[in-house]
Protein backbone atom coordinates (compact mmCIF):
# COMPACT_ATOMS: atom_id res chain seq x y z
CA UNK A 1 0.00 0.00 0.00
CA UNK A 2 1.14 3.88 -0.85
CA UNK A 3 -0.44 7.11 -0.83
CA UNK A 4 -0.20 9.29 -4.37
CA UNK A 5 -1.31 12.22 -5.06
CA UNK A 6 -3.12 13.03 -7.70
CA UNK A 7 -4.36 16.67 -10.08
CA UNK A 8 -8.15 16.89 -11.28
CA UNK A 9 -7.61 20.12 -13.28
CA UNK A 10 -8.06 19.42 -17.04
CA UNK A 11 -9.20 23.27 -18.07
CA UNK A 12 -11.12 22.95 -15.29
CA UNK A 13 -11.69 21.50 -12.24
CA UNK A 14 -13.05 17.91 -12.12
CA UNK A 15 -12.70 16.89 -8.82
CA UNK A 16 -16.35 16.34 -8.28
CA UNK A 17 -16.69 14.40 -11.70
CA UNK A 18 -13.78 11.80 -10.24
CA UNK A 19 -15.70 11.66 -6.97
CA UNK A 20 -18.83 11.45 -8.51
CA UNK A 21 -17.97 8.74 -10.90
CA UNK A 22 -15.90 6.66 -8.25
CA UNK A 23 -12.33 7.04 -9.88
CA UNK A 24 -9.05 8.92 -10.82
CA UNK A 25 -6.90 9.09 -14.32
CA UNK A 26 -5.24 11.38 -16.28
CA UNK A 27 -7.00 13.11 -19.32
CA UNK A 28 -3.62 13.00 -21.36
CA UNK A 29 -4.05 9.86 -24.78
CA UNK A 30 -1.23 7.93 -23.86
CA UNK A 31 0.43 8.91 -26.92
CA UNK A 32 0.98 12.39 -25.34
CA UNK A 33 1.43 10.83 -22.19
CA UNK A 34 2.49 7.41 -21.61
CA UNK A 35 5.03 7.45 -18.34
CA UNK A 36 1.10 8.85 -16.74
CA UNK A 37 -0.20 6.04 -18.38
CA UNK A 38 2.01 3.38 -17.37
CA UNK A 39 2.27 4.84 -13.58
CA UNK A 40 -1.52 4.71 -13.28
CA UNK A 41 -1.40 0.93 -14.46
CA UNK A 42 1.23 0.14 -11.42
CA UNK A 43 -1.76 1.89 -9.19
CA UNK A 44 -2.83 -1.52 -6.81
CA UNK A 45 -6.02 -2.78 -5.23
CA UNK A 46 -5.39 -0.90 -1.38
CA UNK A 47 -3.29 2.12 -2.56
CA UNK A 48 -4.41 5.24 -1.18
CA UNK A 49 -5.39 8.14 -3.68
CA UNK A 50 -5.78 11.49 -3.15
CA UNK A 51 -7.22 14.47 -5.08
CA UNK A 52 -4.87 17.52 -4.86
CA UNK A 53 -4.55 20.85 -5.81
CA UNK A 54 -1.03 22.91 -5.24
CA UNK A 55 -1.35 26.22 -7.25
CA UNK A 56 2.21 27.48 -8.25
CA UNK A 57 3.17 29.90 -4.85
CA UNK A 58 1.18 28.12 -2.70
CA UNK A 59 1.43 28.40 0.72
CA UNK A 60 -0.62 25.11 1.10
CA UNK A 61 -1.69 21.96 -0.22
CA UNK A 62 -5.43 21.46 -1.30
CA UNK A 63 -6.78 17.97 -0.96
CA UNK A 64 -10.30 17.19 -2.53
CA UNK A 65 -10.90 13.90 -1.91
CA UNK A 66 -9.26 10.66 -0.26
CA UNK A 67 -9.86 7.25 -1.24
CA UNK A 68 -8.85 3.91 -1.96
CA UNK A 69 -8.12 1.93 -5.09
CA UNK A 70 -10.84 -1.03 -5.35
CA UNK A 71 -9.45 -3.44 -8.11
CA UNK A 72 -7.18 -4.17 -10.47
CA UNK A 73 -9.40 -3.27 -13.45
CA UNK A 74 -7.29 -0.04 -15.92
CA UNK A 75 -10.53 1.95 -17.16
CA UNK A 76 -10.68 3.31 -20.90
CA UNK A 77 -11.77 6.49 -22.13
CA UNK A 78 -14.52 4.77 -23.31
CA UNK A 79 -15.32 3.56 -19.86
CA UNK A 80 -15.40 6.86 -18.38
CA UNK A 81 -17.67 8.70 -20.71
CA UNK A 82 -14.38 10.08 -21.48
CA UNK A 83 -13.69 11.66 -18.35
CA UNK A 84 -10.26 10.24 -18.32
CA UNK A 85 -7.78 8.03 -21.29
CA UNK A 86 -6.75 6.04 -18.05
CA UNK A 87 -8.13 5.53 -15.00
CA UNK A 88 -8.64 3.40 -11.91
CA UNK A 89 -11.94 2.59 -9.95
CA UNK A 90 -12.04 5.05 -6.04
CA UNK A 91 -14.11 4.11 -3.45
CA UNK A 92 -13.86 7.54 -1.75
CA UNK A 93 -13.64 7.40 2.08
CA UNK A 94 -13.70 11.53 2.89
CA UNK A 95 -14.69 13.78 0.16
CA UNK A 96 -14.01 16.69 2.26
CA UNK A 97 -12.32 19.70 0.83
CA UNK A 98 -8.91 20.65 3.49
CA UNK A 99 -5.57 21.68 3.43
CA UNK A 100 -2.44 21.07 4.48
CA UNK A 101 0.32 23.04 4.96
CA UNK A 102 3.55 23.36 2.33
CA UNK A 103 6.23 21.19 4.15
CA UNK A 104 9.17 22.85 3.90
CA UNK A 105 11.67 21.21 1.35
CA UNK A 106 13.35 21.37 -1.72
CA UNK A 107 12.70 19.89 -4.96
CA UNK A 108 8.85 18.87 -4.23
CA UNK A 109 6.80 17.09 -7.13
CA UNK A 110 3.55 18.54 -6.01
CA UNK A 111 2.62 20.03 -9.32
CA UNK A 112 2.78 17.15 -11.27
CA UNK A 113 -0.06 15.40 -12.64
CA UNK A 114 0.94 12.25 -9.95
CA UNK A 115 3.20 11.05 -7.82
CA UNK A 116 3.89 8.79 -4.63
CA UNK A 117 3.86 11.33 -1.49
CA UNK A 118 6.74 10.57 0.43
CA UNK A 119 6.50 13.20 2.70
CA UNK A 120 5.57 12.40 6.39
CA UNK A 121 3.34 15.37 7.61
CA UNK A 122 1.34 14.81 4.44
CA UNK A 123 0.83 11.21 4.73
CA UNK A 124 -0.18 11.77 8.39
CA UNK A 125 -2.86 14.10 7.33
CA UNK A 126 -3.85 12.07 4.66
CA UNK A 127 -4.00 8.81 7.22
CA UNK A 128 -5.44 10.83 9.98
CA UNK A 129 -8.64 11.91 7.15
CA UNK A 130 -8.56 8.32 5.79
CA UNK A 131 -9.51 6.61 9.60
CA UNK A 132 -11.81 9.17 10.00
CA UNK A 133 -13.72 8.47 7.27
CA UNK A 134 -13.41 5.32 7.99
CA UNK A 135 -14.77 5.24 11.96
CA UNK A 136 -17.27 7.40 10.60
CA UNK A 137 -19.13 4.96 8.16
Amino acid sequence: MAIFGLGAYYDTDVSDEFIRAGLVGAGWREADAPEIHRFVRTLKVGDIVYIKSFPPGSASIFVKGIGIVEDDSVLSGAETEELVQIGRRVRWMSTDTFEIPRPTERNNVRANTIYEEFHPVVQRAIMQRLFAGLTAR
